[in-house]
């Protein structure tokens, strides 16, 4: 048995939590003031999710675009994930929501535009 020691971002209360595990599965929560608190450390001790915001290149231009996960990808993840986004040459033009990478690093997760970019003339 082991426990750990979290800080709640489910809401602004920052609660500390106090998790216990047996066996690698949460067995105990302590200290959630709401019920998401009991949920985001049972995620972040099991299989830990970040979201990406990063940029991604654009062909012809010098301004880079701004893209993110559609969802979180496992944080043991991120760094392959930005080096495969980061390897991208996007060809404008591109709308928000635009999928610029398909399942990124073979997570399930596309990566989408966050900003439009309009064609060259």
């Amino acid at each position: 048995m082991s426990e750990q020691t979290l800080t709640c971002i489910g809401c602004p209360m920052g609660c500390r939590l106090r998790v216990t595990l047996e066996d690698g599965q949460v067995t105990a929560v302590d200290g959630a003031a709401c019920g998401r608190g009991a949920v985001y450390a049972r995620q972040e001790c099991v299989c830990p999710t970040r979201h990406i915001s990063t940029l991604a290149r654009v062909r012809g231009r010098r301004e880079p675009l701004s893209v993110k996960t559609a969802q979180p990808i496992p944080k043991a993840m991120i760094f392959a994930c930005v080096e495969e986004i980061h390897r991208t040459c996007v060809t404008p033009p591109v709308k928000i929501g635009d999928v610029i990478v398909e399942n990124v690093c073979g997570t399930g997760v596309d990566v989408v535009a966050t900003m439009e970019i309009e064609a060259a003339e």
